[in-house]
Order: structure tokens, then sequence, then C-alpha cells
């Protein structure tokens, strides 16, 4: 029966393999490049639009991530047991039956990356596998169904497990960025994965209701031929083996019956499934049949930390001495699972890419480079190689590219503009142009406003529009907050303003590390006043005075406090 529903799987998998190889390859579609046009928004998801628009428009050199496509896969393949007992099929020429060790296996997968993948996988499947050499270690575990059927007499093991994992794998995809090639045909990979494993193991132990099996004649078969060597060990070996396989083989009617010794001696457990968390990792290849279909092999290995996978717990191995075999017991050791498979997977979901492993990512950046962008079917000429105004910035990078002949320009290719008025410096009759006196006319010159000690005679000080203050700073740091950039934004206000005023910035501390820590502070203050388009002449420099040593103070200057020469700093290798 299991060899039948096997059969019907892979026959299954081969049948819709070949249907979609041979749809694909009567399709007028050719696969070129990435596969997908980088303008096309509809492949976008709404969370990256802000990105895909601003590459549109020219503001930003890489495009959005596509949406890409989820693969639904399908397996079938041999599942082993690497461990005391040989993982073997049985095939019992008398009594008809065959016995399969095999399994299959259902996922879901989705790329992150370019390179990076996770799988989410059920795989479901039996191993069965037998042992050509009597043993007699069962005698050392009380819970062993052999030890209870043959006490201390010679037997041989036989049994199947029935597995059941789920895992989760992070997939690293390992050839898909290609710098001579645009398509990738075929993915090899890597895995690596955590889950959960149920398997139930079955010892084959009665021969049907006669009892216990003899294997009086199988030992002596045995025994003949492996100690009656005639000098050659090797040639014995073999031939015990090959003989002794051939008795088993007609004489194991793979009913499996009773059940095996479980982890943790639960032999009386309601489930007859032990339960245990595993680790796997693995290789893989796949080839891609057509936009939607791809085939692959995969090896996969699951490390179980169990030593009952296969119902026993110690491992036995032949060595020669004086001519003949001689059977011993060694220390017991994890079993593992090993998964040979052929994959299936089919590509799901509309307005999307291909999985991202199958593409390249350096697709987009030789197109660019070669071609240009393309506007439906009609070719452009690439940008990158052309430089309209002669300005020297390449019009791909050209924000500006009507720049006049001879005209400095900046990185962008758009024409210097030294004071920030609107007005390119060749144009400007008022190369620097004070904040206060902006907007200016078409030549560049600005209208400052009368002080208002004029507009309003005889009504308090210019300077009373400017407010003292404080700014504080983090224990030990000397770098300007959001929060004091913002009050010392509405001080560059002020000052504006009162363009006839001067300010003190004066910070505090009286120790030789918070002297130099408050020379930085007030540096600090005044570079940022600057790059609000404050003159730094209009700044009174003082510092390591008594206040907070966490502060640097501010307010107006009177006419006897001398601003605009700031004084060196005191302990300049102090750290």
């Amino acid at each position: 029966m299991a060899s039948k529903k096997y059969s019907f799987l892979l026959g299954l998998l081969s049948l819709v393999t070949v249907s979609a190889s041979q749809a694909q390859t009567g399709s007028s579609t050719v696969y070129r490049g990435s596969g997908y046009d980088t303008n096309d928004t509809a492949l976008i998801p709404l969370r990256r639009m802000d990105q895909q628009r601003d590459f549109l428009n020219r503001n930003y050199d890489y495009p959005a991530k596509p949406r890409n496509q989820w693969e639904l896969g399908f397996g079938i393949g041999a599942l082993n047991v690497s461990g005391d007992i040989n993982s073997k099929n049985i095939t019992n020429t008398t009594k008809g039956n065959s016995l399969n060790t095999m399994a299959w296996n259902i996922s879901l997968r989705k790329a992150w990356g370019y390179v990076i993948s996770t799988r989410l996988q059920y795989m479901h499947g039996a191993a069965t596998g037998y042992s050509w050499q009597h043993s007699q270690s069962h005698t050392l575990q009380a819970n062993n169904p052999y030890q209870q059927a043959y006490g201390t007499d010679l037997a041989y093991y036989s049994y199947k497990t029935q597995v059941r994992e789920l895992s989760l794998q992070m997939i690293a995809s390992l050839n898909n960025i290609k710098f001579h090639r645009a398509q990738n045909k075929m993915s090899t990979y890597g895995l690596f994965g955590i889950g959960g494993l149920a398997y139930a193991t079955m010892n084959d132990i009665q021969n049907g209701s006669t009892g216990a099996y003899n294997f009086a004649n199988t030992a002596a078969i045995q025994n003949a031929n492996g100690t009656n060597l005639g000098g050659n060990w090797i040639n014995g070996y073999k031939s015990a083996r090959k003989l002794v396989n051939t008795d088993l083989k007609g004489l194991f009617d793979g009913d499996y019956e009773t059940a095996a010794e479980r982890q943790y001696n639960r032999a009386t457990a309601s489930s007859k499934y032990t339960l245990r968390p595993v680790a796997m990792t693995g290789m893989g290849i796949q080839f891609r049949l057509g936009k939607r279909v791809s085939f692959g092999i995969e090896d996969k290995v699951t490390f179980t930390m169990d030593d009952l996978i296969d119902g026993q717990r110690w491992q036995e191995v032949s060595i020669s001495q004086n001519g003949g075999l001689v059977k011993s017991a060694l220390s017991s050791s994890f079993d593992n699972i090993n998964n040979l498979s052929l994959n299936l997977g089919i590509n799901l979901g509309a307005k999307s890419v291909a999985p991202l492993w199958w593409l390249n990512p350096m697709d987009f950046a030789y197109n660019e480079l070669s071609t240009g962008r393309r506007v439906g079917n009609i070719s452009k000429p690439n940008p990158c190689d052309l430089d309209s105004d002669g300005d020297g910035v390449s019009d791909c990078f050209d924000k500006c590219n009507d720049t006049p002949l001879g005209v400095a320009v900046d990185t962008k290719g758009c024409c210097l503009d030294t004071d920030g008025d609107g007005v390119c410096d060749y144009k400007d009759k008022q190369m620097i142009t004070p904040t206060e006196c902006q907007p200016v006319d078409a030549d560049g010159i600005g209208h400052c406003p009368d002080p208002a000690c004029c507009k309003n005679p005889g009504q308090g000080s210019v300077c009373g529009g400017i407010n003292s203050g404080n700014i504080q700073f983090s224990n030990g740091s000397t770098k300007l907050s959001g929060s004091t950039m913002s009050q010392l934004s509405n001080l560059a206000s002020q000052m504006r303003n009162s363009p006839s005023c001067n300010v003190v910035v004066a910070g505090n501390g009286t120790s030789k590390l918070e002297q130099q820590r408050s020379w930085m502070r007030v540096k600090a203050v005044i570079d940022y006043m600057q790059s609000q388009g404050i003159d730094r002449d209009r700044f009174c420099f003082e510092y390591g005075q008594s206040g907070s040593a966490n502060s640097v103070d501010y307010h107006v200057a009177s006419s006897n406090e001398p601003c605009g020469t700031p004084p060196p700093p005191p302990h300049p290798n102090l750290k």
C-alpha cells in the first residue's frame, strides 16, 4: 500500500513538471534580464511608494523593491535514519510485500531580499531498516522489547519509523548576483532551520501468530561464513552479509507489531509519537522551467538529539580477531534523519515579479549604463553619455541642463548661488546679501529694513526683542540636542530682527576639564548660529564662568563687551 501511494505521488509530480515545462516552452514570452520594468508602479507595494516616486522624479537613484511572488513547493524522495541500525528498504519476495523508506513534503517560501528567504515546510514519511548482524546488546536495556522477547539469545533488529516534521527554515541563495549574465536559470542555496519532530518507531519481532522469530538458521549462516574465512576476512565478511541479507528478507514479514523503546522510557504514553525539538541544515539546487515553475534537488539533514529514532540506543560493529568476526557494543550516539528529495516549485501572486532569488540585482544598473531608461517601445539615448549644456555634469545627474556655457555650477549641474538669495552668482550684483535684507530684486540686491529705533523713536531699547536664556547639555556632551537647536533657531530669528545687536554666549565650568568643555560648547552654539545666517562677529565668546557646569548662557551684549574674535581654547590637548 505504501509503495503504491508513493509511486502515485512521484508520477503526479513528474506529470505536473513535464506539463509545466511544455507550457512554458510553447509560450511566446521570452524571459530576459530582470523580467520587470522598474518604472512600473503597479509592482510596488504601498509602503515603498514614496521611494518609487522619488526614483521616477530622479530625486533618488534606486528603484523601490518590487512585490515578489510566493513559492508553493511539493517534494518526494528518500528518507533515511543515520543511527545504530542500517537504514534500508526491505523487499520480502516470499511474502510479496515491499517496504519503502520515502517521504513527501509541502512548503511555502518567501523572499525578503535577493539572497535571504524563509520557508515553512511540513514533511511526512517513513524509514525502515534492519541489521544483518546478530546482536545481544538488548540485554543491557530493561525497556527494550528484544530483551523481553529473546532474553540473552541472539536477535536481528528490524524497525520502521513514522516521521512528522514541521520546520521554519532560512535559505540563502548563493549565485543570483551575476556580473556577466542577466538571467539566472539555476539557483543553488543553503538552508538552516529549527522545528519540531514527531516520530513513532515499531519493531518487527513477532512472526505472525507463531511468536518471536527463530533466528537459529540465520545465525548459523552468519557464523559459518563469518568464521571459516580461510585467511581472507574481507571476502568472508561480504559473503556472510550477502547470505544473511537473503535469509532475513525471506524471514521478516514487515508487520512491525511491537512498539520500540521510547525516549525517557515512556512506553505507556497515551500517544505512540515522541515529540522532539530539532535543527536542520542542507543544500539544494533549482532549475527554472518557466516564469512560474521550477524543479529542484535537495538534501536535508535533521539533527534530533535523540538516540531512539531507530529504536536502539546501542551501536554495534563487527571486528576481526584471530581470523573471525567478533561483536563489539559501543557507546550510544544521537540518530539523525536524512531526506533527499525531488521538488517542484510553483510561483503564486499577481502583479508581482518572480521570487527575488531568480532575479539579478545587478540587472537594473547594467541596463541603465548600457541603454538608459525606456519609454514604451521607443529607446532614448543614454543620458549618462550626454552633457547638453556643456557644464561638465552628465545629463543623468544634471538637475539644470540649460546652464549657460562657462557658468560655474555645483555637483548637480546648477549655477552657484553663494548667498542663497535665488539669483545665480553670474547675475548677482550683490554677491553677499544678508538674510534680513532678502528677498532681493532681479539683480540680487536686497532691501534692508530700518532699525526698530528709527521706525518707533523713543519706544524702548533696540535690543529689547532679544531674550536671555541658557542652553542645556547632557553630562559630558558637547553636542546640541534637537530641542536646543529649536531654541537657538528662535534666537537667530530675534537677532535677524535686531541686526545692530550683539549677543554674549558664555560657557560655565571652573576645573580644567570643565573649562575646555565650556569652550567647546560655546563654539558649538556659535557654529550653529552661523549656519542659521548670523555673522560670527555678532557674538561675544566667553567660557569658564561660574554658572551651572552643563549649561551655556546667552544675553544681549552691552556696549563695553568686546565681540567678534573668539579666544583660543584653554586646554586644547585635554581629552
